[in-house]
């Protein structure tokens, strides 16, 4: 299953970091290369030449060699690896990851890192319960990083509860099943849409929304770490994906135009964009100047992009959103009716924590089998890969 991944395991000053002796030993017998960093608090739990013994690599912790002034290029290490683990992740380099602070090499080459990202926690009772850390942990997930919970257990202070890193054993079968999963969509063509639309009043003005795009850069990621290839159409978005192709757009109709020339060869169909219902008819080519007290602008509706596309449907999969504050499932029904989705993600400005601009959604898939599932609250990346394991089983 691992022979011939590339798995760079980045240690940082814990206890747990004992368990990495047995863990490199575990990857190495399952065919891996496992090249190893680490902090320079983690060589007071065990040494470098322990895991360079048993990876049969050198283990990197500074830029560069003072002695030979060999530099070790961060860069080629994050490009290198299929998969970068930290475990375990201390306190320390958890909060620097969170908020963009790079003064290691380990933390210099996550910032460079192309592949997926996975950590596990390792810290004291205390430290793991703190609102920061669990803060720092939603914004790590936030990024599209997965986060490997801290285990139940005895802990060096004496304490027992949450905050042992995840045994060695459990740690690889984890791997084992993300390689698994990487490979369930290559081949496959993914067409997203996401983002706001602005629709323009005049040069300067425009009629949009709060979007802001990290729902459907959650999906991109999670089809990508899936082995799909992504092509997403977007709208003035804060987030976009750093993959894949990614074309942006404004207008609905510049949106619509975009995706029936990727539609065709496309094998799935994600319509997470907030399109605009309407557009102002006669856009001012000047901007508007202030006179009246009032300002009248004629709306006309905007083309329904996915229902233009489920006329147009034959092998491809839909997935839609339903973004509802009354009548959810009854309106969301429609929808999934109307539009031809396969399967519709309901969530409601009703529910604390969902909607834009959050890193939480709280949602609710109906398909067109009339089957119904209700998840709890959950991160955006959390809600994207329960939507991608959903079309994997119906790819099947």
């Amino acid at each position: 299953m691992l022979a011939g991944k590339k798995i760079l395991l980045a240690v940082c000053g814990s206890i747990a970091a004992y368990k990495t002796a047995f863990f490199v030993r575990l990857l190495v017998k399952e065919g891996a290369e496992v090249k190893v960093i680490m902090t320079e608090s983690a060589k007071d739990f065990i040494t470098p030449l322990t895991l360079a013994t048993l990876s049969k690599h050198p283990v990197h912790s500074d830029y560069f060699d003072e002695k030979s002034g060999e530099w070790h290029n961060h860069v080629e290490l994050g490009m290198w690896a299929d998969l970068i683990l930290i475990a375990p992740l201390s306190a320390n380099t958890l909060g620097k990851m969170a908020n963009g602070i790079c003064d290691n090499l380990l933390l210099a080459t996550y910032l460079s890192a192309k592949c997926p990202v996975m950590v596990a926690p390792a810290m004291d009772l205390d430290m793991y319960q703190h609102p920061t850390t669990q803060q720092n942990l939603k914004k790590l997930q936030s990024f599209g990083n997965e986060v490997i919970e801290a285990r139940d257990g005895e802990l060096a202070s004496g304490l027992s509860g949450q905050g042992r890193m995840a045994e060695p054993e459990e740690l690889l079968e984890i791997i084992k099943k993300k390689f698994a999963n990487s490979e369930a969509l290559k081949g496959k063509k993914i067409l997203i849409t996401s983002g706001p639309t602005f629709e323009a009043i005049d040069p300067v003005r425009f009629i949009g929304n709060h979007s802001s795009g990290k729902m459907g850069t959650a999906i991109a990621d999670a089809f990508r770490n899936a082995g799909a290839e992504i092509i997403m159409v977007s709208g003035p978005a804060a987030h976009l994906p750093n993959h894949g192709k990614v074309i942006k757009v404004n207008s609905a109709l510049e949106m619509l135009n975009e995706v029936k020339g990727h539609y065709d060869n496309s094998d799935v169909a994600v319509f997470s964009a907030a399109v605009s219902d309407y557009r102002p008819e006669n856009p001012a080519k000047e901007k508007i100047k202030k006179k009246e007290d009032t300002l009248q602008v004629n709306l006309v509706k905007n083309p329904d992009i996915a229902a233009e596309m489920g006329k147009k449907k034959k092998k491809q999969f839909h997935v839609g959103f339903a973004l509802e504050t009354n009548n959810e499932a009854v309106n969301a029904k429609e929808k999934l009716k109307k539009k031809n989705f396969d399967l519709i993600v309901l969530n409601s400005l009703n529910d604390q924590g969902a909607g834009f601009k959050q890193d939480t959604n709280k949602v609710t898939f109906f398909d067109k089998d009339n089957n119904e599932q209700s998840f709890e609250l959950k991160s955006k990346v959390e809600v994207a890969q329960d939507i991608v394991n959903y079309v994997i089983e119906k790819l099947k």
